[in-house]
């Protein structure tokens, strides 16, 4: 197998230049301790990579006795980098999650929220400046982390759209924030903020960070025409869909990960097709003499609407098995064949 150079690419039109792989750090704190976590930052780097993703509530499971430890992880191991040749990203927590070790709720993403939620991943991350700062979800009510239907009779009231952006305005000004991005959108959403933006002469957000992956190729539907016509980059979360796409839990459905170990996190991945589904794509790479791991990570790594794909590890063994993935290129018929199967088991996991 040939060795690939790592690639960069600029997030829409404006944003920063990341790697095509960005590493993922909800594990930090909670599966990982401080020095697995550095351990794991500096493989990364030394491949290459110059993108760091992370959020306020991590690690996961959240809860208070952990809260913001991946932040501070990060933070000390930051504070001996070139902090230039990094690219920072994190997430504010919206309402619609009970998480009253935050900000007391949060009840709103007002203007007020947003700023403390800034203010305290900079101290976690010890730096001046965030690259990307991202909205972790909508405010508003909308079907998230394994629901798929929109249901019109839990309207809530919610901080506008426009207000949350004037918000993010205030810190791009101030030199706290460089760019601002979306998370867990829908189409709607991520064209309001293109609308007011534009409109208004505010921030333009320049990524979108979902869930896709061969199990969830929802993005596909309507956010990828979007992505397209407004620059908008993807960032692919959730790429082995917790782990199933290794297909390890073919073999042990009790085998460790997050799926087992955390019980939450099944709702996305308990669906009828997506066992199924992952069976299929496990037989389709032996067929190819790939893993799974490697049909699964080289799939998402060659979509041309990626901006950068986030990989997320709670070993290096893991970690060095997912960057070997990008080596890994897909001819016409393997990529004919996967889309076949697509169309048998269509989103299992949206």
């Amino acid at each position: 197998m040939t060795e690939r150079a790592m690639s960069y690419r600029v997030l829409g039109e404006t944003g920063p230049t990341v790697s095509a792989i960005c590493l993922g750090t909800m594990t930090f704190g909670q599966q990982n301790t401080e020095a697995e976590a550095h351990a794991q930052l500096d493989l990364a780097v030394e491949r290459g990579i110059n993108f760091i993703d992370c959020a306020e509530i991590y690690p996961v499971p959240t809860r208070a006795e952990t809260s913001g430890a991946t932040e501070r992880y990060i933070g000390t191991w930051l504070a001996r980098q070139q902090r230039e040749k990094l690219v920072i990203a994190t997430k504010v927590a919206g309402p619609a999650r009970s998480l009253p070790w935050i900000r007391g709720g949060p009840a709103t993403l007002d203007r007020a929220n947003i700023r403390e939620a800034v203010e305290g991943s900079l101290r976690r991350l010890r730096t001046d400046y965030i690259d990307l700062y991202q909205l972790h979800w909508p405010e508003r009510n909308q079907p998230m982390f394994g629901q798929w239907q929109f249901d019109p009779t839990k309207e809530r009231d919610c901080v506008p759209i426009r207000a949350q952006l004037e918000a993010l305005a205030e810190l791009v000004q101030e030199g706290k924030v460089r760019h601002v991005g979306l998370s867990n959108e829908h189409p709607w959403g991520v064209m309001e903020f293109v609308r007011l933006s534009r409109e208004l002469g505010l921030p333009r957000v320049v990524s979108i960070q979902n869930a896709y992956s061969l199990v969830n190729r929802s993005y596909e539907s309507g956010l990828a025409e979007i992505g397209h016509r407004e620059h908008i980059s993807l960032l692919a979360y959730s790429p082995l869909a917790f782990g199933h796409l290794s297909g390890k839990y073919l073999a042990d459905p009790a085998a460790k990960g997050r799926i087992t170990l955390f019980e939450h996190f099944g709702q996305r991945y308990s669906k009828p097709n997506l066992v199924p589904a992952v069976q299929a794509y496990a037989e389709l790479a032996r067929e190819h003499g790939l893993t799974p791991v490697q049909l699964a990570l080289a799939f998402v790594y060659s979509r041309w609407f990626v901006g950068s794909t986030i990989i997320g590890a709670t070993t290096i063994a893991q970690l060095e098995q997912n960057l070997a993935a990008w080596n890994v290129l897909l001819d016409a018929p393997l990529q004919e064949a996967i889309d076949t199967l697509h169309l048998r088991y269509t989103n299992p996991a949206p």
